[in-house]
């Protein structure tokens, strides 16, 4: 499935609760296939949404950010992660590899694990391997 068990058990989850608010809403109900959808199962609104997550990053004790910075930081933990670039295009539904150049950035862990590969290549393991 390309998904963590932690995330489909909490998809799971938010698909009972969203049976649950079909039910409530009976009639009212749109069923329209979001995944994400109003308690009558219509699209959420940009600025409820918007909202909503600004809330959310509050609440978890987190920098200010737009949504869309998420694909950025999804996109860079991949590459800490040594995810092979063709994998990362296919889970981030990228066409070029120039949407890596733009969305993922290189941080101090990566710069390292570079440094640190790039000398054991030319001098050798270090002494604490």
């Amino acid at each position: 499935m390309g998904l963590p068990s932690e995330l489909v058990e909490l998809l799971k989850r938010h698909r009972a609760e969203q049976d649950a608010e079909r039910a409530t809403a009976a009639q009212l109900w749109r069923d329209a296939g979001y995944v994400f959808a109003t308690p009558t199962g219509e699209p959420i609104n940009p600025s409820t949404d918007y909202h909503q997550w600004k809330r959310l990053l509050a609440r978890a004790g987190l920098r200010d950010g737009r949504l869309h910075d998420a694909r950025h930081t999804a996109a860079t933990a991949l590459l800490i992660l040594g995810v092979p670039e063709r994998a990362v295009m296919g889970l981030m539904g990228w066409s070029t590899t120039a949407m890596a150049a733009r969305y993922q950035h290189i941080t101090s862990t990566v710069r390292d694990d570079v440094a640190e590969r790039v000398g054991g290549l030319i001098w050798g393991p270090s002494e604490s391997d």
